[in-house]
């Protein structure tokens, strides 16, 4: 089991636009590992590579038993409205209501290289697009109202009082708060 430290808000990584995977090869494969592990511990129903401080197009998503590797993941298909609450490991503690297509299609190499396609509605639409917006930067912040957005900010920034640093260590007994 390799668990790894997951970036919190302000980690610069967590902006960044990861870069496409030339093949999935044994690094790739042992970063779907560490992803998942991490994950798992963490109590997430996903994760993406840039929340562990690498910044490639990689997330992995476990819904309902069911578990996806997504390797170069993109939206080719989305359709109706949602519009649920979202929480997410990088800024723990915060939830918001995150309106997204109620229904996608999403294309991605798994952890052999074989290309698949999965549609998804409900939690797994949601969790596909929230990895995704990940990969590209985008944080669930992003997708709601300005007055919204500065709330959880001046909460997230209220309860980083005294506290240092932009990792959350995970361990077997699980995530930090920190």
């Amino acid at each position: 089991m390799s668990l790894r430290p997951i970036h919190l808000l302000g980690s610069p990584v967590l902006r960044e636009r990861a870069v496409e995977v030339a093949a999935v090869d044994g690094d790739v494969r042992t970063l779907i590992a560490d992803l998942w592990d991490t994950m798992r511990i963490a109590d997430g129903v996903g994760l993406a590579a840039n929340q562990i401080g690498v910044a490639r197009r990689v997330a992995v998503v476990s819904v309902e038993g069911q578990d996806y590797a997504l390797v170069n993941p993109v939206i080719v298909e989305h359709e109706g409205k949602a519009k649920q609450e979202e929480g997410c490991l990088s800024i723990p503690d915060l939830y918001a209501d995150v309106s997204r297509p109620a229904r996608v299609v999403v294309e991605a190499a798994d952890e052999t290289g074989a290309m698949r396609r999965i549609e998804g509605t409900g939690l797994l639409a949601r969790a596909m697009q929230h990895e995704i917006d990940h990969l590209d930067g985008i944080l669930f912040l992003d997708r709601v109202g300005p007055l919204k957005r500065r709330r959880l900010q001046a909460e997230w920034q209220k309860s980083r009082e005294g506290k240092t640093g932009l990792l959350r260590e995970v361990t077997p007994e699980g995530a930090s708060k920190d």
